[in-house]
């Protein structure tokens, strides 16, 4: 992600101002699908409700984005990658972090014919134009592979058709996309970054630190129905999965019960931490310092930011 879009970014959540009289509204980062499904229990099976959190959750759409939603101050939290928070503080926006539900990375990268990415240099790998590449293009620098990073909208497509030699994927997504567009998947050309010495946590909801100090009763009782609803989720899959295709219906949004079924499988396992085996839902400061020294080496972030800047308290 460009340090221009990162600052707009930031120049954005700097506009989120409290709006209790219009409820508590979140958004997630797309439109709607199983990444997200722990939100949509605790909406569905009146958690917040319980928690006394009047909750709205608004959907980014291809005319408004979220960005836009919390630009014009209608959305007051949202998700964020904890690399993207660390990006978006940097350039001077106090951010904290009010739930943490990833605890490992889900970034992967795919290479064809059956050939370690890991050992192959200078080749062309495909990466998101809207970034979430950042732990991926440290990983390169620091192994000396020189990759030539090629820019795609959100498709495996340009993979598929033989124009790149690897490319990016999200373990809970493009993977399985991969995989049903008949791309042989082996231990050998499937690097997880988080079997490796690359495992940062990825998704959390984050707030501007006024806009929590502002709003801290709401955010923490959000914050704890979400967890409870993602909890819930994980004791119950299939109906949770019936809870995702009603909001993917009412989104309109291009996608499959398969292909939902797995995402959310493979979400709810980046969630259990490597250590305990269980769900931890917190920041983990090993993986802020790891974040932290791979992009200041890198000039990601020009500003060390710590655990301390990311929690809420």
């Amino acid at each position: 992600m460009t340090r221009k879009l990162i600052s707009f970014l930031a120049g954005a959540v700097l506009a989120v101002l409290p709006a209790a009289a219009q409820g508590f509204v979140f958004t997630p980062q797309w439109t709607a699908q199983a990444q997200f499904a722990g939100y949509y229990v605790a909406q569905e099976k009146g958690f917040y409700k319980e928690a006394g959190v009047d909750v709205k959750i608004v959907h980014p759409t291809s005319t408004q984005s979220a960005i836009d939603l919390i630009r014009s101050n209608k959305s007051q939290v949202t998700t964020l990658q904890l690399c993207q928070a660390m990006e978006i503080i940097d350039n001077g926006i106090p951010l904290v972090n009010i739930l943490q539900t990833s605890m490992n990375n889900a970034l992967v990268i795919v290479s064809r014919n059956n050939e370690n990415p890991i050992k192959r240099k200078g080749i062309r790998v495909g990466t998101w134009s809207v970034g979430f590449d950042q732990i991926a293009i440290c990983m390169c620098l620091r192994e000396g592979l020189d990759y030539e990073w090629v820019k795609f909208a959100s498709s495996v497509n340009l993979f598929v058709a033989g124009a790149l030699d690897a490319t990016l994927a999200m373990s809970y997504n493009e993977y399985f996309l991969l995989k049903q567009s008949g791309v042989n998947m082996t231990e050998e050309n499937v690097y997880r970054f988080c079997d490796h010495s690359y495992n940062v946590q990825e998704d959390g909801l984050y707030m501007t630190r006024q806009c929590y100090e502002k709003n801290r009763g709401d955010a923490e009782r959000f914050a704890q129905a979400s967890r409870r609803g993602w909890e819930w989720a994980a004791e119950h899959p299939e109906e949770t999965l019936d809870i995702v295709m009603k909001y993917v219906d009412e989104g309109h949004v291009a996608t499959n019960r398969t292909l939902q079924k797995l995402m959310l499988e493979e979400v709810l396992r980046l969630q259990i931490d490597h250590d305990t085996g269980k769900r931890e839902f917190r920041i983990r400061p090993d993986m802020v310092k790891l974040a932290n020294d791979m992009m200041m080496e890198n000039q990601f972030i020009l500003h060390e930011i710590t655990y301390e800047q990311l929690i809420a308290k």
